[in-house]
């Protein structure tokens, strides 16, 4: 009978060693890669031009031919739309959708964003066509592209999130500190 049992027991461990060799743990790095990628591959930003705004929103007709309507979230304690609100001018926004309707999380006016920056150590231009052009010699790492990606600007190699946008101003953010420029001539 003794015999009996650790054969049926022997037996059991090894149908679960066996049963256990299948389904062993895929890599969590490739998981975790998979869903970094599909979140690099597409920028969430939806761009277009603001056909009419009001105090709490911006209707926007997108790159693709829809016509948007964007809330700002009454809780939302911060500035949400960045470098004003203008009829025809063109914006980033990235935004979530909430009982039904589509709310801002943040908007950039790109229209107000392009064009002569200044600050102690760098004098660039932000173009329409994505370019960035450096005025100053001397400047090291000029920027030479641009573009909005999930809602912050990126100039070259450095991401930063824009603090703030006027006509006469700029700040962005990132991990080396807060940048000030002011609108240049």
């Amino acid at each position: 009978m003794r015999k009996t049992f650790y054969f049926i027991m022997s037996l059991f461990i090894l149908v679960m060693a066996f049963s256990c060799k299948d389904n062993k743990p895929k890599s969590v790095l490739s998981e975790v890669e998979a869903a970094g990628d599909s979140v690099s591959t597409g920028d969430s930003t939806v761009y277009g031009i603001m056909v009419e705004g009001g105090m709490n929103s911006i209707v926007l007709l997108t790159d693709h031919g829809d016509t948007l309507e964007y809330l700002v979230n009454p809780n939302d304690t911060f500035e949400v739309v960045k470098g004003g609100k203008i009829d025809g001018d063109r914006f980033a926004i990235i935004g979530y959708k909430e009982y039904g309707d589509h709310f801002m999380r943040s908007a950039i006016n790109l229209t107000t964003l392009l064009g002569n920056w200044t600050s102690l150590d760098r004098n660039f231009e932000i173009k329409e066509d994505g370019t960035v052009t450096s005025s100053l010699q001397s400047e090291k790492n000029p920027w030479t592209a641009w573009k909005i990606w999930n809602g912050k600007l990126v100039l070259s190699k450095d991401t930063f999130d824009i603090e703030s946008l006027g006509a006469d101003s700029l700040s962005l953010e990132n991990k080396s500190g807060l940048f000030v420029f002011t609108r240049g001539k």
